[in-house]
């Protein structure tokens, strides 16, 4: 086998590890395949098979061990825009018509929105301001 020949056996590699790369979404395949990409480039500029071999396992260790604690510190954490009704939770609204555990209506957010009582024995007023604690469906629930 000659320099050429390796080095095209090193990009049909990192091919072959691109494809379980899109099909499991796993990136361990994806650095594996940036290791084959350096052992080709290592085979084009000359180096012996155990040049080639190091290269390999040299880069893709390392961009293992790197890549993947930053990847996985990223994935735990949660997003720092929060939409949707979660952003709606813990702000203020104003008591609409007075509410109960049976219901009621609040303006949260510039909307009307219906609402009820987390404590079951505690009613709000008409002008109370109320804070949402969670949203169940289309129903704010505030204390």
């Amino acid at each position: 086998m000659n320099d050429i020949d390796a080095w095209v056996w090193w990009l049909v590699g990192a091919a072959a590890l691109g494809i379980p790369l899109v099909v499991t979404a796993m990136p361990e395949f994806g650095m594996l395949a940036a290791g084959a990409i350096a052992a080709a480039i290592a085979a084009g500029l000359g180096g012996d098979i155990v040049v080639q071999v190091l290269v390999f396992a040299v880069v893709s260790v390392a961009l293992i061990a790197v890549v993947r604690p930053i990847a996985t510190r990223h994935r735990s954490q949660r997003p720092q825009l929060v939409t949707g009704v979660d952003a709606l939770k813990g702000k203020q609204a104003v008591v609409l018509e007075r509410v109960d555990s049976a219901g009621g209506r609040i303006k949260l957010a510039g909307e009307v929105w219906s609402a009820r009582s987390l404590d079951t024995g505690r009613a709000y007023e008409v002008g109370q301001e109320v804070d949402v604690v969670d949203i169940e469906g289309a129903t704010a629930i505030v204390m």
